[in-house]
């Protein structure tokens, strides 16, 4: 049986691990089934949030203004969690913008994991939903919904539950066994920042078209700034 591991937990400001962006990490370290280190932190994507995603998880533009940006972070993060198993609820959601951040920082990234999300679907397909949210509410597990580090407490707490009940007959599977540890994937290729002549275009597209822009050009990535330029070119041309 897993009983140490590390269990991340992040908000983003969308789905996409290759548009979109880490704004909160929580990370809670396992060892022999008893938690010993908790880790938070909020970052800075580089832009301004959805209202959808403000709505969602209640960060604001304003708390992310100071705090650091991921290349920052990214080293705290990646010692904490070691060479130890990750737990997640989708697990491979968590380990994918990771893993990006990782290799855009030429760090490597190469980890296994244990998904709370798998298990449940498998053995409670009955319920409603097996969103984290649903399944504390049916195991009676304490919950504050879309933030980091209560997401992967809660996630711990279920990880126990899930166990206890399941355990023993998914071991019967052996080697697929959803208990065990499964090589975490997530093919990337590390983005590399914007050339000179893609910022140049952008300064005088945006200075051309008067427009006000919330990122900072300087800090755009190769594709960020090709995504950019053909979107501002698609609606205002040349």
């Amino acid at each position: 049986m897993t009983d140490s591991y590390v269990c991340i937990d992040l908000e983003t400001t969308g789905l996409n691990p290759k548009t979109d962006k880490i704004i909160e990490i929580g990370a809670v370290r396992v060892a022999k089934h008893v938690i010993v280190e908790e880790w938070d932190t909020f970052v800075n994507p580089g832009r301004p949030l959805d209202e959808r995603i403000v709505t969602l998880t209640g960060i604001h533009d304003e708390q992310l203004a100071e705090a650091p940006a991921i290349e920052q972070v990214l080293p705290e993060l990646l010692q904490m969690t070691g060479d130890q198993i990750l737990l997640g609820h989708s697990v491979t959601f968590d380990y994918s913008f990771i893993k990006r951040a990782a290799v855009g920082q030429k760090m490597s990234f190469e980890r296994e994991g244990i998904d709370t999300l798998k298990i449940a679907r498998k053995y409670l397909p009955d319920l409603e939903s097996r969103s984290l949210g649903y399944l504390c509410g049916y195991y009676g597990i304490q919950h504050s919904a879309h933030r980091a580090l209560h997401d992967a407490r809660a996630t711990v707490a279920l990880y126990r539950k899930l166990t206890e009940s399941f355990y023993d007959q998914e071991e019967a599977e052996g080697d697929k066994s959803l208990f065990r540890p499964k090589r975490l994937r997530h093919n990337v290729k590390r983005d590399t920042p914007a050339t000179k002549a893609q910022k140049e275009q952008l300064y005088k597209l945006t200075d051309r078209h008067k427009l006000i822009i919330e990122y900072d050009i300087e800090k755009q990535t190769r594709s960020e700034a090709s995504r950019r330029i053909d979107r501002i070119l698609a609606e205002y041309g040349r």
